[in-house]
């Protein structure tokens, strides 16, 4: 087969170094893909909405199969175009992929087929979710209803942060996506990440995972996309897991299918364990990043079938293997981040890092200059090993991290350190 990978991430090279290996694919493609990427697949220079300019590089290439990595393009309908065109795809439909680009729907969705989730209010101007967080009090979550780069959730502490992030949601900020706010209940608990592939009708969960938003070590500091991850996620008990698929993900597919909007793809949860148990905090519709690396990492099976069968609606028939060890992935990000960074900063060290054993390194943020590996955004590199248990996999990742020199950049020190404090209890 000829695949196409959509995106430029470090999700998007987990995805692409995984179905390289796959001995069903004769030639992969990367669009845009990045310094990394370019490793394992043709990088070509296609921006992932440009959906005229994909269909026409598919019909060139034969492209067999489209992977489609972002939020965007399935949110935007480029699986709904490539369908009209008779081109595979893994991920869900526009109609579908509003689990993740509107957040209002989600809520309404949750209410109407009784999925545990935080209590919320929809607003379409300042002045009524004002009086509904006078009247909810504080600590309150505010949220931009649409897609808003994962920048659009404000955790408000008072009444006056939540009042200034509604100002700043409808002062227009985040575009189309704050034209109208969601203002939620505060959960109180320990977040984890649930994924399940989907084909319409049945789900297939993944094993579990969970990240790190904070930017700095100890949970401080602004959120950002996430600084690392880990799986298996010792909080997440099979008990737990089974309920997660029987309250949250069994409902919604069995709600999107009654709808006639079917999800296909990956759903992913993120969750909030509360004392009452598992609450959905937020859908999205595609792979976490950087939880993709590292069930990437752990995943044994061939992931080419599995894509497959969530198009074609074969899920039921599918096992997945997994190894057994723990994997971790830290991310190395430009100084400033999640704020103002320097782009074009050289990185060296990559190749001893990425020799040592169990060890593979993503690229999030890169391009190739000249022979060198330069900076090309926010979060840069996924430092990303295999161990007998999250500790092993933790201290084989940052050993690596050793080894590249990256003035430019930081990490956390700390990642993993809840299932360490768990894993060291148990012994």
């Amino acid at each position: 087969m000829n695949v196409l990978v959509i995106g430029s991430g470090g999700r998007e090279h987990a995805l692409s170094w995984k179905i390289a290996a796959s001995p069903l694919v004769a030639k992969l493609y990367c669009a845009p893909g990045n310094g990394g990427i370019s490793a394992i697949a043709e990088c070509v220079p296609l921006k992932p909405m440009d959906f005229d300019g994909i269909v026409a590089f598919c019909r060139e290439n034969h492209i067999d199969l489209v992977v489609i990595g972002p939020e965007d393009p399935l949110v935007g309908g480029l699986v709904d175009r490539l369908d009209v065109e008779g081109i595979k795809s893994f991920g869900p439909s526009a109609a579908a992929a509003r689990l993740e680009g509107s957040k209002g729907y989600t809520k309404d969705l949750c209410a109407e087929f009784n999925i545990p989730t935080a209590g919320y209010g929809r607003f379409a101007d300042a002045a009524s979710a004002k009086a509904y967080v006078a009247k909810m009090g504080a600590p309150i979550v505010v949220k931009a209803d649409g897609l808003a780069a994962g920048k659009g959730v404000i955790m408000a502490m008072t009444l006056d942060e939540a009042n200034d992030a509604i100002d700043e949601i409808f002062s227009g900020r985040f575009g189309a996506a704050g034209t109208e706010v969601v203002v939620e209940e505060f959960l109180e608990g320990e977040e984890a990440s649930f994924f399940a592939l989907c084909d319409g009708t049945t789900a297939l969960p993944l094993v579990t995972a969970q990240d790190h938003k904070r930017v700095f070590d100890h949970d401080q500091g602004p959120n950002t996309g996430g600084m690392g991850a880990y799986s298996p996620a010792p909080v997440m008990t099979p008990a737990l897991v089974e309920r997660v698929m029987k309250e949250i993900v069994n409902p919604t597919m069995a709600a999107m299918k009654s709808r006639g909007t079917p999800f296909k793809g990956v759903l992913f949860a993120g969750l909030m364990l509360t004392a009452k148990g598992p609450e959905l905090i937020e859908f999205n519709a595609r792979f976490g990043d950087p939880e993709t690396q590292v069930l990437m990492m752990r995943l044994k099976s061939d992931i080419v079938p599995a894509l497959i069968a969530a198009h074609d609606g074969t899920l039921a028939d599918l096992k997945l293997e997994w190894h057994d060890e723990a994997a971790l992935t830290v991310v190395m990000a430009a100084n400033g981040y999640p704020g103002d960074y320097k782009k074009g900063t050289v990185i060296s060290g990559l190749d001893a890092a990425g020799s040592l054993e169990d060890v593979q390194i993503f690229h999030a943020g890169t391009r190739l200059e000249d022979g060198e590996v330069l900076a090309n955004g926010g979060r840069v590199l996924n430092v990303t090993a295999l161990g007998k248990s999250v500790g092993d996999a933790q201290a084989r990742a940052y050993k690596a991290i050793s080894l590249i020199d990256w003035p430019d950049g930081f990490c956390r020190s700390d990642i993993g350190w809840r299932a360490v404090a768990r894993e060291k209890r148990s012994v």
